[in-house]
């Protein structure tokens, strides 16, 4: 159970800075717990990507990431949906902070839908602070 709350954290990772509210942590724990279950990471995976190290990631990691960010609807079909993220990020972090980091990031295109979402999930991780 411990290990499906830190799991369920991660995903605010991206956003770690961010005031959530109860129900989208709840959310949140509820997706990253259903994603690392379907995909199969381990605990030190998800440690690690919560910490930002992106050393040794291997495909669960990378489809880890596909799913969650598809629950969210960042993503659809491995395209980001810019609209969502803005709708979902903007009013936490500030409409023309989002929209900067979208511009360094939505564009990243990875090798299939895996590798894409990892590439973004990076990616904002990488620029949370400006959000």
């Amino acid at each position: 159970m411990k290990f499906l709350v830190v799991l369920s954290a991660i995903l605010a990772v991206s956003v770690a800075d961010l005031q959530l509210s109860d129900e989208q942590k709840a959310a949140a724990h509820a997706n990253g717990a259903l994603c690392a279950q379907q995909e199969g990471i381990t605990k030190d995976q998800a440690l690690a990507l919560r910490a930002g190290n992106f050393d040794n990631v291997d495909e669960k990691v990378k489809c880890f990431a596909n799913c969650f960010l598809e629950k969210t609807g960042f993503l659809v079909d491995g395209q980001v949906q810019p609209a969502v993220v803005l709708a979902k990020l903007g009013p936490l972090a500030g409409e023309d902070n989002v929209k900067a980091v979208q511009a360094k990031c939505d564009s990243l295109k990875g090798a299939d839908k895996c590798d894409t979402a990892f590439q973004l999930y990076q990616c904002y991780y990488n620029n949370r602070a400006h959000i």
